[in-house]
């Protein structure tokens, strides 16, 4: 028993000294490390080299979200930031302005951070040194794209009924097609499939999409009718007789009607209410465009003049002599920065709206019929049955066009499909599809526009769209005013109302009413006297305020003792 307990206790000792001897060797290793690594910093230290840090590792070298450039943001942006600091009319007010600004930025941060992930990209026509782009025709560029962009390249001949005039939706996919002796016609010209060809057996003017493709409005020659996408007749307006030309507001769902006898027709089409009527005392109107940005109607007329019409005033906005002959035909481009007239003096020139002042002049062989912009600033002008497309030409003088087709028939009306590269051409003999590199938006915002909705998606945008309804009465040359607080018309109208009724009185501070026994007597008095309290503690301080400033003013003027008669008089030492 003694024996086996020795031996116990041998085997422990050495247990015991085997563990001694693992944690000494541990402890070894772990202080030899540490040397060596104080070693090495110490070296690093000493070769001007940063130690390694457990935080300097884990730090992100690109920090934050990637920068945005200016330039981009600024495409995307609202506007300029209207809203101040202490602006509204209380704390609550101004910071909800200051949210939606701050929304508004956010919003347009991400669509410039996005923009990367669009799948289109634009691009213009280019060719070598010797050739020019306006030498190249169609036949080539429909050789040259892919089978998809050469089938957009057609030609429709409809010699019984013409001439033509044409109008394409918002989203580029739906074509309309109206004859002067009263063949109608609407097909999705990208699938080249019909959706309805009738003859309304009488004279067709003009032809407009409204808000969506299952509707649209026909000018014919005695009134105003609408038809569904089947060709069922579903209105006839009356009221609206001898149009030559219409536009439409899709934010404001009104249909605009220039007629023969110099009335400006506003149809609320959402209503089926005519909502105004202007005279406009310049005979016929047979030239007109719109300002997509604000809304504006343009008019041309046979003395040069363009004027510019909102159904809230009787009167034009805006009188531009243009030329000094007949205006043939008025284009706005799609920012609503720019215009473009021609007359019958063969010149076509560019204006600033911004500023009314003429920009660039241009001749054109036998004058322009017709012009049009794009969606990326082209402008098309058709001279009989010639078309001519110029790029860049608002901003710099060009001295040649960038392409140029010859039909073999005169034009009646043209215009750029969106978001595609392609300009319709509607002429005496039918209607042709022309390719135009760089002329379309290449992406689209589906929740603006969408080419691939479907039924249900119609239905919903055109909710949304109602719910969003702009007012006519907010249409003004200068969209961001509506925003704004006019000063000085509140200014004048108190003046006004001081010279009639004479001086206002001062209105005495009614507590209101409140529950639970605070609105006794001696409560409502105390509470008056606080409130005079507050306004004659106000009335002091900016009294105090103003004699200050007088004070200040007074010594600013008043002309010191000291004379100088030279400039280092003033160095001089002061007598006592």
């Amino acid at each position: 028993m003694a024996a086996s307990m020795a031996i116990h206790d041998k085997v422990n000792d050495q247990d015991s000294g085997s563990k001694n001897s693992t944690e000494s060797s541990k402890e070894i290793k772990r202080k030899s490390s540490r040397y060596f690594e104080e070693a090495a910093s110490q070296e690093d230290e000493k070769n001007g080299a940063k130690p390694e840090s457990h935080e300097w590792k884990s730090r992100d070298p690109f920090d934050g979200p990637a920068p945005i450039p200016p330039t981009k943001v600024k495409k995307y942006s609202r506007g300029d930031k209207k809203a101040k600091k202490k602006s509204g009319r209380t704390a609550l007010h101004a910071t909800e302005v200051t949210r939606a600004e701050e929304g508004f930025t956010l919003a347009a941060k991400q669509a410039a951070r996005a923009e990367l992930l669009l799948p289109e990209e634009a691009g213009f026509l280019e060719v070598g040194e010797e050739a020019e782009t306006y030498q190249i025709h169609q036949s080539e560029i429909a050789k040259s794209v892919d089978i998809a962009s050469a089938t957009k390249h057609f030609d429709l001949d409809l010699n019984q009924f013409g001439p033509y005039r044409m109008d394409f939706t918002r989203n580029g996919r739906h074509l309309l097609l109206g004859g002067r002796m009263g063949h109608l016609a609407a097909f999705e010209w990208v699938s080249k499939r019909l959706m309805f060809e009738i003859n309304v057996m009488e004279t067709i003017t003009d032809v407009q999409w409204l808000h969506v493709e299952t509707m649209m409005a026909v000018a014919q020659k005695k009134w105003l009718f609408m038809y569904d996408n089947t060709g069922m007749e579903l209105h006839c307006i009356k009221q609206m007789s001898d149009i030559l030309r219409m536009t439409f507001l899709p934010y404001h769902f009104l249909l605009v009607a220039a007629t023969g006898y110099g009335n400006l027709q506003y149809l609320d089409v959402s209503m089926g209410k005519l909502i105004a009527e202007v005279k406009t005392k310049q005979g016929r109107l047979d030239v007109m465009a719109q300002n997509t940005q604000n809304a504006v109607v343009h008019l041309g007329h046979t003395n040069g003049r363009v004027t510019l019409w909102t159904p809230n005033q009787p009167d034009p906005v805006v009188k531009m002599l243009c030329h000094k002959s007949a205006v043939r035909s008025v284009a706005v481009d799609p920012k609503g920065m720019y215009m473009a007239t021609s007359g019958i003096d063969r010149a076509i020139k560019i204006f600033d709206l911004r500023t009314y002042k003429p920009l660039q002049s241009y001749r054109v062989a036998h004058g322009a019929n017709e012009l049009h912009f794009s969606q990326r600033g082209l402008l098309a002008a058709a001279s009989n049955n010639v078309v001519e497309v110029f790029k860049d030409c608002c901003t710099t003088a060009q001295s040649k066009p960038y392409m140029v087709h010859r039909l073999r028939h005169p034009v009646s009306d043209l215009e750029f499909c969106p978001y595609e590269d392609v300009l319709g051409v509607a002429h005496s003999n039918g209607y042709s599809s022309l390719l135009i590199p760089g002329a379309g938006e290449p992406n689209f915002d589906a929740l603006e526009v969408n080419p691939y909705m479907n039924k249900t998606q119609r239905k919903e945008y055109e909710v949304k769209a109602l719910l969003e309804k702009i007012q006519p009465e907010l249409i003004s040359v200068d969209p961001n005013k509506i925003g704004e607080v006019d000063y000085t018309t509140y200014k004048q109208k108190m003046e006004d109302r001081e010279a009639l009724f004479g001086p206002m009185e001062k209105q005495v501070y009614q507590p209101r009413y409140k529950m639970k026994g605070k609105s006794k007597a001696g409560n409502k008095e105390r509470r008056k006297q606080k409130m005079f309290e507050s306004d004659k503690r106000d009335g002091t301080i900016l009294a105090r305020q103003k004699e200050e400033k007088a004070e200040k003013r007074a010594n600013r003027d008043e002309p010191s003792d000291e004379k100088y008669t030279t400039a280092l008089d003033r160095f001089k030492a002061k007598k006592t």
